[in-house]
């Protein structure tokens, strides 16, 4: 019987998805389970699997089209199974007028025209001060950019940002070394050949050798769309204010030095700056409940355990993955399920629910050199942490001599409705006392 894939529903706000891009073809034998597409859903690019299995007939949706819940991307054929006479129309997508109901439709009166004075041809120098139009697609998807193939025909792995870069400036994609999954191109791989003069003209100098970008209007992503609402929504809605705490270092330095070198002896792991601090923040928050909490509107929510949720930057946007009862795990335990989530994450496979659920939120830019900042509350929560990164500067000691040191900021983001600036500021004090006497993180 004929099975057709149909866009699923992969988060609990989604209405509609873009098929970013097709892991099969048609010819192509597919099994239950097996990933079939990368979509794009409001809250992150994931991919979703197929419930059927047979060959691949006949695909409905283009790379790059954004379409409703319930629309049909694809038809399934079991082993020697001979199509159906509408093989090649979809079924429509629920909710969508019949192909009948639409001719039975009596046509819409046509509005009564004006006649308007032919405009003047418009001159190459007003021409060329009108922004650009944005991209599109021959499905008309806004946005979408074709895949890229080499000299031999082969397929060049990249995401669809870095073919947008690639496009604006000139460069060609199979000759820029991808470092993502799988020898994959990212954002940061174009942006590295574009800081260094290159992009597929082999000359080397001070001035890039490409065509200067010109002025275009992106399409905003459905993860982006939903960045942009809920972080406008947080900044206007919640009464945030700031805390920054200066952090001496130099003995999280030593101690994180110790505990590798003894890790990496035993073929264990190696421990990053932030795996430390999460262990202090879970501790901080146990010290200090009231920043894990969050307002219900006539009352204030505080949650009994700690689900702690670490920023992850991918080409899409940003995404919070959640370590759940974090208060339970020691350091190692944070360290691996970190790991596996943010290799997950900008791998595009991570669940759902996985991104949800959090009680507080650690965002750290430490590895960009940032020295302190201060971020946006990732609501419904009252708290996030804002790292920054470890500079070795001049300290004046106990006495009184100015010596070399290691200093890092922390800062604090606070909704006020919640937390008050006393409860932050013992928070803050609580997560110092850790990173800077960091045998107590040991448990």
């Amino acid at each position: 019987m004929p099975a057709y894939l149909k866009m699923p529903k992969l988060s609990d706000t989604m209405t509609e998805g873009t098929l970013v891009k097709w892991l099969i073809s048609e010819g192509e034998e597919v099994s239950m389970d097996q990933e079939v597409a990368e979509v794009e859903t409001d809250k992150a690019t994931m991919t979703m699997s197929s419930f059927d299995e047979g060959t691949v007939h006949k695909i409905y949706v283009e790379e790059g089209a954004t379409v409703s819940l319930g629309t049909t991307l694809a038809l399934i054929l079991e082993e020697d199974e001979e199509p159906p006479a509408d093989a090649d129309t979809p079924p429509p997508a629920p909710g969508a007028d019949s192909a009948e109901e639409k001719e039975a439709a009596p046509p819409a009166p046509e509005p009564e025209k004006k006649e308007a004075s032919p405009k003047p041809a418009a001159s190459p120098a007003s021409a060329a001060k009108r922004p650009s139009e944005p991209v599109s697609s021959g499905s008309g998807a806004p946005g979408y950019l074709p895949s890229v193939t080499d000299a031999a025909g082969n397929r060049v792995k990249s995401s669809p940002l870095a073919r947008r870069l690639a496009q604006e400036r000139g460069l060609d994609l199979s000759r820029i070394t991808g470092t993502g999954p799988g020898g994959r191109v990212t954002r940061q791989d174009v942006e590295n050949v574009q800081g260094s003069g290159g992009g597929g003209g082999g000359g080397i100098g001070l001035l890039p050798d490409h065509p200067p970008a010109t002025d275009q209007t992106l399409p905003l992503s459905g993860m982006r769309r939903v960045i942009a609402q809920r972080l406008l929504e947080s900044k206007t809605t919640i009464p945030h204010f700031y805390l920054n705490i200066e952090i001496d270092a130099e003995p999280l330095m030593d101690f994180r030095s110790q505990v590798n070198e003894a890790s990496l002896g035993n073929d264990g792991p190696k421990y990053t700056v932030n795996d430390f601090v999460m262990r202090a923040t879970v501790l901080a928050t146990e010290a200090v409940p009231a920043v894990n909490a969050s307002f219900q509107g006539d009352s204030i929510y505080q949650y009994g355990e700690t689900h702690l949720s670490v920023a992850v930057a991918i080409d899409e946007g940003l995404v919070t993955p959640v370590i759940r009862s974090a208060q339970t795990k020691t350091i190692r335990d944070l360290a691996a399920e970190m790991k596996d989530l943010a290799v997950r994450a900008r791998d595009k496979k991570l669940a759902p629910e996985e991104m949800q659920g959090g009680t507080i939120t650690i965002s750290n830019l430490g590895s960009y050199g940032i020295g302190h900042f201060d971020a946006i509350i990732n609501p419904p929560q009252a708290a996030i942490l804002s790292i920054g990164t470890i500079t070795k500067q001049p300290v004046v000691n106990s006495s009184n001599q100015i010596v070399p040191g290691m200093r890092m900021w922390i800062g604090l983001s606070c909704d006020h409705r919640v937390v008050d600036g006393a409860i932050g500021a013992s928070f803050l004090s609580e997560l110092k006392r850790f990173l800077e006497n960091p045998f107590l993180l040991i448990s």
